[in-house]
């Protein structure tokens, strides 16, 4: 087997990552050489790989699906916003600078070159190449600038298969619209259609699809089932709505229940930091976004943050402040990872992000911190009172002085804070140590006057992570055409594809260069 595709999507969220780690994962167990590509990622869930970049968390857990190791050259161009107008640009994994729109367009044949070169690499050393793309196609005012969706795979010839997501409703509507809305050349290589998220007897969607056929000349190459065991490594904020559980957890290993409120920052990064506690049976998390959510809880996480100085602002706007505050005075448990934990410090000094300049931390930690212009990007590994700990750093924001204790040491450096019982770390995947975090949770249960509360023995986060990869391939396996997608890679588009007419005249948007 030898090809590439691009899976594309109607909306955003609408199943593209699941769909292309679940191909990816079934094409592996197979037996194929294959690897994961997403030319331009806009997330701040993000991680770092080994040859020392910065990727996005969803590459992250296709490379898992593969077999591989995360790498810079699965996404080499991710945004990260800072605000609604501005995104930190990062190209084959450093940081290069913050960009508007208007930056971007006038860097895009850079980028394109550097898209180009590294998907080439990928087909020449891998079988397969299963590319995914970033929002939808049908975005025509972006379509000059698009280095993801038809962009690409015009650039390379690569047959496109368009996932919708039916739970939304509107599904048809959506992916014949998609299609009639491109310029006939764009149109040429959408090959065919999935069906994400279905509920019920699929012989009453089935009218549908067949008209579908008619009305566009492409199948649909399945119709993939809602489940809701598939919630880790959400790939961007969408995954992260306010008052919504994360995870399903199992029934408490003792009496009682662990309940923990993750606050939904507006500009919230690495969210699936709290993935691991949601793994945990007796372990309720949820995300919230005001204060009256974070009544009786037994503990509040602040995650990280692309935004640290603004997302501050924003605690101390909405009373959340005011509410970690008196928590912190009654000695219930809080903790803060990366921008959460600089805001629990007493001193922010940002030049870099914000360009706030000084200002005031809530002060729940002895801590002070200045932000650089070089990103600190690493893995890392240490020890808590002799448990294992790894991780990653991803952050702008140094230490430079520390009143409390040490929470651990990482590569014999201390790392974090303790004041009683507020933790606070720039570490993301922390969480992920299975002893470590036993041994956390059994703290933070005795802090919070949960002596029923038994953490279980036997949880491993990386096992969760490989059954649900091993669950969307099962999906695949069992409601995809897995012959028509081998002939969609090894032939690419059907030469036949018919043109959609309508009354709107397609100008070509792609040649303003």
């Amino acid at each position: 087997m030898k090809g590439a595709l691009l899976v594309a999507g109607t909306t955003s969220d609408a199943g593209k990552s699941v769909v292309v780690a679940g191909i990816c994962r079934m094409l592996a167990r197979r037996g194929v050489r294959v690897a994961p590509f997403k030319a331009q990622n806009m997330s701040n869930n993000s991680v770092v790989t080994l040859d020392g970049g910065e990727i996005g968390r969803a590459q992250a857990l296709q490379a898992r699906a593969c077999g591989l190791e995360p790498s810079v050259r699965f996404n080499p161009v991710l945004l990260k916003p800072g605000s609604d107008r501005r995104a930190q640009l990062i190209v084959r994994g450093a940081a290069v600078g913050t960009v508007g729109a208007e930056d971007y367009f006038l860097r895009r044949q850079e980028l394109r070159a550097v898209v180009a070169t590294e998907l080439a690499t990928l087909r020449a050393e891998f079988d397969v190449v299963i590319c995914e793309g970033a929002g939808s196609p049908a975005e025509i005012n972006l379509r000059a600038t698009d280095l993801a969706n038809m962009g690409l795979a015009r650039a390379m010839q690569l047959p496109v298969l368009l996932v919708g997501d039916i739970d939304r409703g509107g599904l048809l509507a959506h992916l014949f619209g998609t299609v009639a809305i491109l310029e006939p050349e764009d149109q040429r290589l959408i090959s065919g259609f999935i069906v994400n998220k279905f509920r019920g007897d699929v012989e009453l969607l089935r009218p549908g699809l067949d008209r579908l056929v008619e009305l566009t000349g492409r199948p649909t190459l399945g119709v993939l089932p809602y489940t809701d065991d598939l919630w880790i490594d959400a790939e961007d904020s969408l995954g992260t709505v306010a008052d919504a559980p994360v995870g399903r957890p199992g029934p408490p290993v003792g009496t009682e229940w662990l309940t923990v409120a993750a606050v939904r920052l507006p500009r919230i990064s690495n969210s699936t930091d709290i993935e691991a506690l949601a793994c945990e049976p007796g372990v309720a998390v949820r995300w919230v976004s005001e204060p009256s959510r974070l009544a009786g809880v037994d503990l509040v996480v602040v995650p990280g943050s692309k935004a640290t100085v603004s997302d501050l602002e924003w605690l101390r706007r909405t009373g959340i402040a005011d509410v970690l505050r008196a928590r912190a005075a009654a000695g219930a448990p809080i903790l803060g990872i990366c921008g959460g934990y600089q805001m629990l410090g007493t001193h922010i000094l940002d030049r870099v992000e914000s360009n706030a300049g000084a200002v005031d931390g809530l002060g729940l930690l002895d801590l002070s911190v200045e932000f650089a212009a070089a990103k600190v990007l690493r893995t890392s590994s240490g020890d808590s009172a002799g448990i294992p700990v790894r991780g990653y750093e991803i952050h702008h924001g140094r230490v430079v002085r520390r009143g409390d204790p040490a929470w651990f040491t990482l590569d014999g450096q201390p790392e974090g804070s303790v004041r009683g019982a507020v933790w606070g770390t720039h570490l993301h995947g922390l969480l992920e140590s299975d002893r470590f975090r036993r041994s956390w949770l059994r703290a933070v249960a005795s802090a919070a006057g949960r002596a029923g509360f038994v953490a279980a023995e036997d949880v491993s986060v990386a096992a969760v992570r490989d059954g649900q990869l091993d669950l969307l391939a099962d999906l695949v396996e069992d409601h995809l055409d897995i012959g028509q997608l081998e002939r969609l890679l090894a032939d690419g588009a059907p030469a036949d594809l018919p043109i959609l007419a309508t009354d709107v005249v397609h100008r070509s948007v792609s040649s303003r260069d």
